[in-house]
Order: structure tokens, then sequence, then C-alpha cells
């Protein structure tokens, strides 16, 4: 009757760890990818306001829906309340107009204008750059308001 003595099989050698080595992550880190990502969000909302090229003008309201976007720049023409006439940015004499809007209408491929015109102009001095317009070589105008004025029905839009 001997003794005897119990050991594990295997030679104590450890499972499931690496000894010294680690193995290689195959994951992208993406928070600091989001980070980046949200600032230039915040820097574009807070931007994009301040894009808005023009001059200040009080447009009048009214309940149209606004016209469809196209790929070229739409031309702005702007009436401003002091009387002054601008193409985008431009100032540009009245006795101008006409030759400039047909200098500008050539190397167009859309003949679409937008006509910005303050509420206080008078409607004689908005028609007469409408027709200057026309005779520039732009049919398609668009009279530039803002959103929310009254109906024809009579209910706040």
């Amino acid at each position: 009757m001997g003794a005897q003595v119990a050991t594990k099989s295997g030679g104590g050698r450890r499972r499931g760890r690496r000894s010294g080595r680690s193995k290689p992550m195959s994951e992208i880190n993406v928070t600091p990818f989001v980070d980046v990502m949200l600032c230039l969000l915040i820097i574009f909302m807070v931007a994009a306001p301040l894009m808005t090229v023009g001059v200040p003008v009080e447009l009048p309201e009214t309940a149209a829906e606004a016209l469809p976007g196209d790929e070229e720049e739409p031309l702005s023409i702007t009436l401003a309340a002091d009387g002054r006439v601008l193409i985008q940015t431009t100032e540009v004499a009245l006795a101008d107009l006409i030759p400039r809007l047909q200098a500008i209408a050539a190397e167009r491929d859309s003949n679409q204008v937008f006509l910005r015109a303050d509420g206080a102009i008078p409607y004689e001095q908005v028609m007469q750059v409408m027709g200057a317009l026309n005779a520039g070589g732009f049919r398609e105008i668009g009279l530039v308001t803002d959103a929310g004025g009254p109906a024809l029905d009579g209910s706040e839009g």
C-alpha cells in the first residue's frame, strides 16, 4: 500500500494567455473622427447664414411657393430702397443696365434672373427694370419675396 502523487496533465502549461505578445487590434477607433465631424458641423451651421451675399432689402411678403433650384448660380438683380440697381453685388447705372445684361446673357446658359426689389420702391421703377431685363435677354424673371405674407383668401401664410 503505497502513496500515490496526483499530478496535473499538460505539464503545468497555462491555456488561454500568450506570454509577452498582444494580438493586434483590427478595429478602427472612430471617436476622434466623430468629434472632428461634429465640430465641423457646428462651424458650418454658424457660418452658413453669414455666407448669404446681398444688399439689405426689405422684401415684401407673399404666400407664393419657392422656385425650384438650378445647376447654374442664379443671377440676382437688386433694387435698393435708395434707388441703386445692383447686379449680384456690383452697382450699375440705369443707363448701363441693358448692355451689361446683354453681355451677361451671352455668357450664361439660363435666361433666368431673380429680381429683389425693396418694398418701398415704386411699382413704375420695378417695371422699368423688368423691361430692361427683358431687353437684356432674360425672359424668365422671378420676383423674390419673403414667405409668410398674407394670402388672397385673407389668411396669414
